[in-house]
Order: C-alpha cells, then sequence, then structure tokens
C-alpha cells in the first residue's frame, strides 16, 4: 500500500484537517506515482499562525546566522540532487538529464541567497537640518505565503523561499497540486537541515481555499506567485483587500528573431533550448518565430531536420530528449493550436499530431511540430502554446518585426539571433521584455533578475534584485 505523504506545518509532518488526500499520476504513463495529504483553509491557517510566530525570533537571528541554515541545505541538495531528479521527472514528466540541471539550479538559489543575506545594507543620508540625521534601514517584510507552478517544481520553490528566509521573512509554501512530491523531498532536507520550527512551512491542496486564506489572512504580509496571468490578476485583487506586498511571475509570449545574418545553426541550436526544453512547458519559452524571407527555407530544413533525430518518451528513461505534456488539458490546447492553424491556411512541416501508440499510449505526447505559413489571425500567433510546436512567421523589415514582436499584452522574454553588433543594441534596447537573449536561447542565471514587462509580472526573481521585493524600507530620523 502506498503511504500518504503529509504535510510540513510548525516542524512536525501532519495529515490534512479533512483526511482527504491527492493522488499524484505520471503524465507519461498514467500510473500513479503517490498519495499526499490535502489542506484546505484550516491546515493554512493554522501553517500561517506557526510561521507569524516563528518570526519573531528568525527575523532577530544575524544574517551570518541565517545564511548558515541556507548553506547547509545547499550542500543537502546537492548530495540528494539523483533523488530529486527522479522525483520530478516520474510527477511531471522531464527528461532527467533536464531534472538534474533544475535540481542544481535550486541549490545554486540556496548558496547564493546565504551569501546576499549578508549584503542588506542600510545607509545613511545627508540631513537638509543642521540638527538631524537621516537613517535607513531594511527589514523582513513578514510572512510570506508562496505558489509555484508544476513545471519547476523544485527550482520555483528555491527561487522563492532562498531570498524570503534570507531577508529574514519566514514562509508558507503552496506547491502545485499535479505535483507536491518534489516539494515533500526537498521539505524533508530542509528538516534535516535544522531550520527552526515555523519558519518553513508546507500546505498542500487545493488552490481556491488555500489560496483564499492566503489571501485575507492579515497576518500574511507577501504574496509570491508564479503561474498564469489569469490567476495573478485574481491574487492582485484579492490581495488589494488587505495592501499586502505581491511579486508576480506570470504569463509569457516570447518572439525569437532570427535575421538574415545569423549564424543558422547557432540560431536553431538556441531555438532547441528555448522551445523544447521542459516538452515547451516553459514562460520564457518560444511562442512565435520570425525567420527574415532570405533564410526561411534554409532555417526551417535545419530546424526539421534536427528535430526528426529527437527521442520522445518518458522522462525517466536516459534517452529522452522530449517528454509528455503534464496532463490531458495541456495537451488538447496544443493540438487545437495545431489544428486551428492548419484549418487557417499554415502548413504542418512537420509532428503536428498526438503520440498514442505503444509506449506513448497512457501518456500525453505530442509530436515536435514545426509550422510555417503562421498568420496572425491565427490563435497560435497570439495565445501562449505551451507545447512543443514552433509558428514560423516571415519577415522583410527590422522596424517591422520589432513591431510585431511588441504587439502583445505580455513582456517576459525575446531571443534575437545576428552576428551584426549595432542590431544586438538596437534590439536589447527596442524589445519590450524584461529578459531579451541576444544569440543565447537561455538567458537565465542566479544571479541575474528574472521578470517580465506588462501583463507578465511584477517584481524580479533573481540576483540581489529579489531581495528587495522581501524587504521593508524604513527612514528613521534623530534629532539631536
Amino acid at each position: 500500500m502506498t503511504e500518504t505523504k503529509r504535510m510540513f506545518i510548525n516542524g512536525e509532518w501532519v495529515e490534512s484537517e479533512s483526511g482527504k488526500t491527492l493522488k499524484v499520476v505520471s503524465p507519461a504513463t498514467g500510473e500513479q506515482v503517490g498519495i499526499v495529504s490535502a489542506g484546505d483553509e484550516r491546515d493554512a491557517r493554522k501553517a500561517i499562525d506557526a510561521a507569524a510566530e516563528a518570526f519573531k525570533a528568525w527575523s532577530q537571528l544575524t544574517a551570518r546566522e541565517r545564511s548558515k541554515y541556507l548553506y547547509k541545505l545547499y550542500d543537502l541538495v546537492r548530495e540528494n540532487r539523483d533523488e530529486l531528479a527522479g522525483i520530478i521527472s516520474a510527477e511531471m514528466g522531464k527528461p532527467i538529464r533536464e531534472a538534474k540541471g533544475e535540481v542544481l539550479g535550486a541549490a545554486d538559489n540556496f548558496m547564493w541567497y546565504a551569501e546576499e543575506a549578508k549584503r542588506v545594507y542600510g545607509e545613511t543620508v545627508p540631513s537638509s537640518v543642521p540638527n538631524k540625521r537621516i537613517m535607513v534601514t531594511k527589514h523582513p517584510v513578514g510572512v510570506v505565503a508562496a505558489i509555484t507552478p508544476w513545471n519547476f517544481p523544485v527550482n520555483m520553490v528555491a527561487r522563492k523561499i532562498a531570498p524570503a528566509l534570507a531577508a529574514g521573512c519566514t514562509v508558507v509554501l503552496k506547491p502545485a497540486e499535479s505535483t507536491p512530491l518534489s516539494a515533500i523531498r526537498l521539505f524533508e532536507l530542509i528538516e534535516q537541515a535544522g531550520f527552526p520550527k515555523g519558519v518553513v512551512n508546507l500546505v498542500i491542496g487545493e488552490p481556491e481555499p488555500i489560496g483564499k486564506e492566503f489571501l485575507e489572512n492579515k497576518k500574511v504580509r507577501k504574496i509570491a506567485f508564479t503561474g498564469s496571468t489569469r490567476v495573478g490578476k485574481l491574487l492582485m485583487e484579492g490581495a488589494a483587500k488587505t495592501v499586502k506586498r505581491v511579486s508576480l511571475e506570470l504569463g509569457g509570449h516570447a518572439p525569437f528573431i532570427v535575421f538574415e545574418d545569423a549564424d543558422l545553426d547557432a540560431a536553431v541550436n538556441g531555438l532547441f533550448e528555448s522551445k523544447f526544453r521542459n516538452s515547451g512547458q516553459m514562460c520564457i519559452c518560444t511562442n512565435r518565430l520570425y525567420v527574415h524571407e532570405s533564410v526561411v527555407e534554409a532555417f526551417t530544413n535545419k530546424l526539421v531536420a534536427r528535430i526528426k533525430q529527437v527521442k520522445v518518451g518518458d522522462g525517466r528513461n536516459k534517452d529522452t530528449e522530449i517528454g509528455p505534456l503534464i496532463n490531458e488539458q495541456g495537451l488538447n490546447k496544443v493540438l487545437e493550436h495545431i489544428e486551428d492553424a492548419r484549418a487557417k491556411g499554415a502548413i504542418v512541416a512537420c509532428g503536428g499530431n498526438r503520440l498514442m501508440d505503444g509506449e506513448y499510449a497512457k501518456g500525453f505526447y505530442c509530436e515536435p511540430t514545426v509550422i510555417t505559413g503562421v498568420t496572425q489571425d491565427m490563435r497560435i500567433y497570439r495565445e501562449e502554446t505551451f507545447g512543443p510546436v514552433v509558428p514560423i512567421i516571415t519577415f522583410t523589415d527590422e522596424a517591422a518585426v520589432v513591431e510585431a514582436a511588441n504587439d502583445t499584452d505580455y513582456g517576459l522574454a525575446a531571443y534575437v539571433y545576428t552576428q551584426n553588433n549595432a542590431r544586438c543594441f538596437r534590439m536589447a534596447e527596442m524589445l519590450e521584455y524584461g529578459i531579451v537573449g541576444i544569440n543565447d536561447g537561455a538567458p537565465t542565471q542566479t544571479q541575474a533578475p528574472f521578470g517580465g514587462f506588462k501583463e507578465s509580472g511584477i517584481g524580479r526573481e533573481g540576483g540581489h534584485y529579489a531581495m528587495d521585493e522581501f524587504l521593508e524600507t524604513k527612514f528613521v530620523s534623530f534629532g539631536l
């Protein structure tokens, strides 16, 4: 009989108040890979109370003391890389090689913010009044409610809780209900690292009751969320009622622009990394591929040839390069985008179908797909696909392609391939995106800011920028 995994509240592993459970299912095979306790607002309230109580002592520790816990967690995550990667691959389908990379990225967050904890500086400001002195200090915001997605079930947790803990905040985490096993194993390592009880808490369950408690409970002073723009807007609206701080990393609709002077082989490699990593289920992955008309045929041929060599399968198999989609709903959206484009005159250059035979029979697999002749009236041009489909749009003019790339409500990531240095700088300045990769298909690093313009979010994760998201600024005036 499968053991029911529990939630972690106030330093203890506990069952939900309701006694309900959730099944965790592999998207690769349809098999059950775990059972977890399913909490509700009562469990969330207990976790918030525990975090609020723990905040009193945790926030008063020195930065050096807090950093010691994060260093210990960094070591533990690296030591358990293979196990964590196996859990990620089992519950969300990610190829094991990518899952190992995700775990190392998560570990890097704990190490980086162990250092950043010691670099929270205040300042003194010259006063315009002779008998006064001005001091500015930084203070942790308080209890943080973090809500993380299924597509990076370990790294997204680390990217939120590491800076929060470094800043002196305490945390209640709600991971995606489809991928809780990775978070549970990470919290076992958090317990092993010796964090004081109540400093980090884990609540699992359906989003509505838990999210409602996060928003309405006045002890929560900050919401940190990664997910859809639709849900992000609801959280903004709810947080306004108690004027909570919010960090929102939301949807993307990334353009990838290949100019006529680009190194086409490098561009294909960059696109492959940007589009097909995690089966295209990334907020920063390419959604619109603009290729100059003079090189579109050569580029398409190279891309199709590369895709035809790719192995699609269960992420737990070491030769798999592209895994399944997360669920039936996600797969159906991808297939709908393909069919809509085909019906409106686009040509499917390769792929375009659900894989259903043999090893694929019980999973949510889609062939990696390239579509040419894409136009603005197609859904795939306007909507985030979140799957392994490349829509190709041709262009002739630099100014026109920049205008087209910026013509969206989103502004998370954009990519450009060109060997013209002046154009590199023009693109970096003109594209209305928070992240721009110039001849770089994977522009993310722990020490760099991650976040978007427009409806792609508010605030930044990564680097020293993330620390400010969890700190309040206090002005103190001394009369002499």
